[in-house]
């Protein structure tokens, strides 16, 4: 029976899902294996969000492993369970939130917003639990992306505890909730850090297992100040093509790496133009240059998305897409991308988590 076991543990040494991109067995996702005369007891449990590929990756372990047990019969259980990720400097996590994302971008009109929205959406229909804060204290765009009247209003408990507003399966947050159109923002720093701080520790988030924090453009003081006072467990860079738009993404990489916040990788926005008559692809912004980045920094691209009149289109209305179109060839990618982030935070820093104890019975 040793030989068995040897063999399943083979199997899944040399199994690697698309999204986690490292085998079973070095991703510390094997937890139980029990080897009997006339069965196998296997349990794996992955560390990412998954539901959408989940059954096929279950079947594929299991022709895999049925393959090397010798007519036993294969009693195996594929799970998901998503655990807290350590946060730059040590810092503690947050309370009912097991993981913050940030989701940032070097510069404006990149899509960055846009991205954030769906990233968050795609890891809901994953299964996960996900809230989504807009931090961009001067221009909120998540109240009218998530489809929300204006003059929609957090409900408000212990005279300063936000109740986050729900909206298509998020639960979310924003100073566009607590301003009018008509009332910009005039503040310095400080004051709008001070304001970001407040929505982060005042929001009575439920049982998150995701945080997604759409932050403002640039490297300025509320960037800043999420680094420093919030528990970040990774961040997403999102870019363009254009060579001025790498070149800022690139500060964003840096500035998450000087701060100790570990960078998940880019999404590549506007990648590619697809003609809507005749479906010719052109790369209307260039090719190549976030995957240039993330190799730069050993990190990888999660997703290059096209250039799209529907995504805007379908964010300006409120529906962003993988709440428009779930099934639509776009929301593939968000989903993919969404799975990839989430499979690489589960995993440490050299790309290995923990090995689990495995009690292994003949």
């Amino acid at each position: 029976m040793a030989e068995v076991e040897q063999a399943v543990r083979q199997v899944l040494g040399d199994l690697i899902p698309e999204d986690l991109q490292t085998d079973l067995i070095s991703a510390g996702a094997l937890s139980a294996l029990r080897v009997d005369q006339d069965q196998v007891r296997l349990e794996i449990t992955l560390g990412y969000p998954c539901a959408s590929v989940l059954p096929a990756l279950r079947e594929r372990i299991r022709s895999a492993v049925e393959a090397v047990i010798e007519g036993r019969r294969l009693l195996l259980a594929v799970t998901v369970a998503i655990k807290p990720h350590r946060a730059q400097g040590g810092m503690p996590a947050m309370a009912q939130v097991t993981n913050v994302i940030a989701v940032a971008s070097g510069k404006g009109g990149v899509g960055k917003s846009t991205t954030a929205v769906n990233l968050a959406l795609a890891l809901a229909r994953e299964g996960a639990r996900v809230g989504i804060l807009d931090a961009d204290i001067f221009g909120p765009s998540q109240p009218l992306m998530l489809g929300l009247p204006e003059g929609t209003r957090p409900q408000v408990r212990d005279g300063n505890r936000f109740v986050p507003v729900e909206a298509h399966g998020l639960q979310s947050m924003s100073m566009g909730y607590l301003i009018t159109e008509q009332t910009p923002v005039v503040w310095r720093g400080p004051k709008a850090s001070g304001a970001l701080t407040q929505m982060m520790q005042q929001t009575l988030w439920h049982q998150l297992d995701y945080l997604i924090v759409d932050l403002p453009p640039g490297t300025g003081d509320i960037v800043l100040t999420l680094a420093q006072k919030v528990p970040v467990a990774g961040a997403v860079v999102v870019t363009t093509p254009q060579d001025i738009a790498l070149l800022d993404a690139t500060k964003g990489v840096e500035m998450f790496r000087k701060v100790d916040v570990r960078v998940l990788g880019i999404i590549e926005n506007m990648a590619v133009h697809v003609c809507s008559q005749c479906g010719h692809q052109e790369h209307v912004f260039g090719e190549g240059g976030a995957r240039r980045l993330a190799d730069r920094y050993h990190t990888e691209v999660l997703g290059a998305l096209p250039l799209s009149l529907k995504i805007r289109e379908q964010a300006d209305a409120g529906r962003p897409t993988v709440a428009a179109e779930p099934d639509g060839p776009e929301a593939a990618l968000y989903l993919a991308a969404a799975r990839r982030l989430a499979a690489r935070l589960s995993l440490t820093e050299e790309g290995k988590r923990g090995f689990p104890k495995v009690v292994t019975q003949h």
